[in-house]
């Protein structure tokens, strides 16, 4: 399996923008912590949400190809599981139904980063003191951080967790990926 290490040399490699790079670090976060929670193999499963945009640059203008580039830039480097979770990651374009515990953990996981890092950017305190209650009502405003679907936040239920424990375990793991970032 691909290390961390070499993982953030192929993210370089690829060209992702210092926004996406973020978005990466926070899904890698939030990927280890359900790992965590779930008793789950947390390495590969956090390098699944690093990973997860490595063909973004590439296929911006191709989304349906988004996540099957992707696990095909992978193979060999990640177990088959997190490949699968990498294709299913964007099943409305690629017709990749999401199955499994990982498929949906990386689908809410990376998607929730979106939510609370637009509403981080909102609060003078950032992410300390963030509760799952007002992303709860985040989620509520349509226009507030339009593009990200919601439904895909919803599916932490079939990864096995309900919302507000999903948005608090989500919240914990990006205060302190940011928190360890500053200190980096």
């Amino acid at each position: 399996m691909i290390t961390r290490t070499e993982a953030l040399e192929l993210l370089a490699r690829q060209g992702l923008s210092a926004a996406l790079l973020q978005h990466s670090l926070a899904s890698e976060a939030v990927l280890s912590a359900l790992a965590r929670h779930f008793g789950e193999d947390e390495e590969a499963w956090g390098l699944t949400g690093l990973l997860h945009d490595v063909d973004y640059p590439s296929t911006a203008d191709h989304p349906d190809r988004h996540g099957l580039d992707g696990a095909d830039l992978l193979a060999g480097k990640l177990p088959e599981t997190c490949l699968a979770a990498i294709r299913a990651h964007n099943g409305e374009m690629t017709g990749c139904v999401p199955a499994s515990r990982l498929d949906f953990a990386l689908r809410c996981g990376e998607t929730v980063t979106g939510l609370i890092a637009a509403a981080a950017r909102m609060r003078p305190t950032g992410l300390e003191g963030m509760e799952p209650k007002s992303i709860k009502k985040k989620m509520k405003d349509k226009a507030f951080a339009a593009s990200v679907n919601r439904d895909n936040i919803r599916q932490c239920a079939e990864a096995g967790l309900e919302l507000d424990a999903f948005l608090a375990l989500a919240i914990a793991a990006m205060t302190t990926q940011a928190a360890e970032g500053a200190d980096a």
